[in-house]
Formats: C-alpha cells, sequence, structure tokens
C-alpha cells in the first residue's frame, strides 16, 4: 500500500515510516487502498457480531449486516484488494481480496441458501449451522498462514489477523455444536476484531495525511 499510508503485506503497512516505502510502491499513482479495505472489513465485521453477541436481539431485524456484506465489506474490500494487485502488494491483494469474496459468498449463501431451506427446515437447524462452520473452518485455515505472515507487516495489522482467527474458531465451535452461547461468545470476539481492523483504518488514513495526527502501529513482531 501506498500513498504513505499504512500497507498492508509487503507493503499493507498502516506505517508511520514512509521511508521504507519500496521505490516500486513509492511510484504507484493512486492512493493507499489498506484504510478503505480495513473499514469495509471492519464495519461488516461489527454488524454482524453485534447480532451474534444479541446486541440486536429485541431492537433490530439482526440483518442490518446483509446489504453492506455485498456493498460495503463485499465490494469495497475486493476494490480494495485489485488496488493492491496494482500497488504490487502479494499480502494486502490477498487478503482484502479474499475476505471480500468472504462476505460476498456469505451474503449469498444466505440468501440461496440458507432462506431457501428454512420453509422446509426450521432455522437454526444442525444442517445450516454446519455449513457455516465449514465456511468458518475454511477461513480460519486461510487465516491461519496470513496471520503468520502478518507478523511481518506491523503490531495492527497482527491484532487484526490474530483476534479474526480467534473468531473464526470459536463461532466454528459454535455453529458445529450447535451452541448458541459460544456463537454469542464468538460475537464479543467479532465486535475486538472489528475495533482492531478500524484503529488499523484509521491509523492509515491519520499516517497517510502527514498531519500531526499520528497514530501508531507498532513494529513488525518479525523482522
Amino acid at each position: 500500500m501506498t500513498g504513505g499510508g499504512p500497507n498492508i503485506g509487503g507493503n499493507m503497512s498502516v506505517s508511520e515510516d514512509r521511508t521504507s516505502v519500496a521505490p516500486a510502491t513509492a511510484a504507484s499513482p493512486i492512493a493507499d487502498p489498506a484504510p478503505l479495505g480495513l473499514a469495509a472489513f471492519a464495519l461488516t465485521t461489527f454488524l454482524l457480531s453485534a447480532a451474534n453477541a444479541h446486541w440486536m436481539n429485541g431492537n433490530a431485524t439482526g440483518d442490518a449486516w446483509l446489504g453492506y456484506a455485498f456493498a460495503y465489506g463485499g465490494l469495497a474490500q475486493l476494490l480494495a484488494g485489485m488496488w493492491e494487485f496494482r500497488n504490487r502488494n502479494v499480502f494486502g491483494a490477498t487478503a482484502f481480496a479474499s475476505y471480500g469474496g468472504f462476505w460476498i459468498g456469505l451474503g449469498l449463501w444466505v440468501l440461496l441458501v440458507a432462506r431457501q431451506a428454512r420453509p422446509a427446515v426450521a432455522a437454526g437447524t444442525a444442517f445450516l449451522n454446519h455449513d457455516l462452520g465449514w465456511i468458518l473452518l475454511a477461513f480460519a485455515i486461510f487465516n491461519t498462514y496470513m496471520l503468520l505472515f502478518s507478523a511481518q507487516v506491523n503490531t495492527a495489522v497482527f491484532a487484526v489477523f490474530l483476534t479474526l482467527e480467534a473468531t473464526e474458531i470459536v463461532l466454528a465451535i459454535g455453529f458445529f455444536a450447535n451452541s448458541a452461547g459460544t456463537v454469542q461468545f464468538g460475537g464479543y470476539v467479532g465486535l475486538v476484531t472489528a475495533l482492531c481492523a478500524w484503529y488499523a483504518s484509521a491509523a492509515g488514513v491519520s499516517n497517510g495525511l502527514a498531519g500531526r495526527i499520528r497514530l501508531p502501529v507498532g513494529k513488525p513482531l518479525l523482522a
């Protein structure tokens, strides 16, 4: 990522150290897409996690996340990933494009599978929950190696992938076990993930402005 802001990956840095930007990235004519991708991921994760944590019980439908899974967490994050390809940032491109696809895919699963199955099978049955368990398990596997590589970016980005790993594992266990309490706990972990992603996004915006307010992102854990 470029533009003096936070970069995810080879350069997804959300970084304060503008002198360390690679020459190819520094020459890029586009702004750093990382803050957008992180913000899109954070907001959509927050909405779904609030529903999983039962914060919306009795005061909302619980589906507020669905439209944003397509428009913001999905499309906006996917675009951020494509711009990261333009920046030659393999880590950022892989992370944003994959999780953009995750949100679009999850939204399509709800519309095409879950809601079609509900007339014949009661909502929240084992089959629907196990579908979600398999989806989350698959992304937890993907997220495991991304977590490892994020340790070479900076502490803020590592925190996003660490909390996301915990969220996916807890939710996968909850859905496989048909445990509403475990899924609710996973919702709270997801809220922490959203906050970490929002902070990393804010750091990218502040550091990209080259102004007086600059948020720290920490050094890479693995140099």
